[in-house]
């Protein structure tokens, strides 16, 4: 990228497999947009619903291995609108302790008890779902890879538990879908785990715009009529719906993208780690320096981008104090000299 006039390597973005700016993904949003303008022109249950949306959950759902799909305007308004669906007044949310931001908002305008357990931690949700009789539906809700440390959520373990106390599972696995598992179909492919709802996102791995949650066709109606922020809000632009969809063949034909964003992720992190950062318990393409200081993290985030790495600085309240990182995001087009190039400038660096 170029940031105020210098040329630097994007090492904080989501546009994990360089399709934003694919020649065929800019050609199908320019398609789209012939063939139906720039905007759906209505909300989807009024005027605005396209063909181009129904092709593209379609195969969204089938990518997924889900019955059906149904595509939302943003991430955070998918989780606001399945969270607020499946549970009100009478229901309780169990939430893990560092689920996203809109998690959180939704299971507060949602109404439902909500209790948290500690991050990751099984034995503590078992703790906390054992004390969720009595209520009329009981929710859990995971980030299937948490946006700031970079670990997965074990799945298989807390899924277990779940079924056990009766609970629907809503897996938001924004950054997972498209990347791990086979083929890219997610982590609840790839732990072999089914979920009552999956959410993912087209901004990231697709490098589009919008959201999606896959589940089943009972839950897909279910979600048009009840989710307020699917009801009351315009279609997807038909040039994110018509990127998305080109965007979705690439990853299925080309699965070299995310193979290589595994091994420079993995490159950075272990470069990270020799010399002498903290990478948390990271294991996938989101690689988090640990550094603790907000002033400290900013001052490297700052001089970093002088030296030609853009790594963003994420303090509280978007991590817990004490906690204040950089936070790497590769790209599958970054070659093993742009990665040795970024440890070269945090080795010199480092706090």
């Amino acid at each position: 990228m170029c940031v105020d006039g210098h040329d630097v390597l994007m090492l904080a973005g989501s546009n994990y497999l360089d399709l934003a700016g694919d020649p065929r993904v800019l050609a199908a949003a320019r398609a789209a947009i012939e063939s139906a303008g720039c905007a759906a022109g209505g909300s989807r249950l009024i005027s605005g619903n396209l063909a181009l949306h129904e092709d593209l959950e379609k195969d969204l759902a089938s990518f997924v291995g889900g019955e059906a799909a149904l595509l939302f305007s943003t991430g955070y308004m998918a989780n606001l609108g399945v969270i607020t669906t499946l549970a009100g007044p009478d229901d309780v949310i169990v939430s893990d302790a560092l689920n996203h931001a809109s998690i959180i908002d939704a299971c507060r305008l949602s109404r439902a008890t909500t209790r948290v357990f500690r991050h990751n931690d099984p034995q503590d949700l078992a703790r906390v779902a054992g004390g969720c009789a009595g209520f009329r539906r009981r929710v859990l809700v995971l980030d299937a890879v948490y946006s700031m440390d970079g670990d997965v959520a074990r799945l298989r373990e807390m899924a277990a538990i779940a079924r056990e106390y009766e609970m629907l599972i809503v897996l938001d696995d924004v950054h997972g879908l498209g990347i791990l598992g086979p083929g890219g179909r997610g982590v609840a492919s790839q732990e072999g785990v089914e979920v009552d709802i999956q959410i993912g996102n087209l901004g990231k791995a697709l490098g589009s715009f919008g959201a999606f949650a896959v589940c089943s066709q009972r839950l897909r109606e279910l979600l048009i009529n009840r989710a307020r922020s699917f009801i009351f809000t315009c279609g997807l632009a038909p040039a994110a719906a018509g990127a998305a969809h080109a965007a979705l063949a690439i990853v299925e034909q080309e699965p070299w993208r995310r193979l290589t964003l595994l091994e420079r992720s993995e490159q950075l992190r272990s470069g990270l780690k020799a010399a002498g950062f903290d990478t948390a318990a990271s294991t996938t393409h989101i690689v988090p320096a640990i550094i603790g200081d907000n002033e400290e993290v900013m001052r490297l985030c700052e001089r970093a981008l002088e030296l030609g790495v853009y790594a963003q600085g994420i303090r509280y309240p978007s991590v817990p104090e004490g906690t204040a990182r950089l936070r790497f995001t590769p790209m599958c087009s970054h070659s093993p000299s742009d990665i040795d190039f970024v440890l070269q400038i945090f080795n010199k660096l480092h706090p």
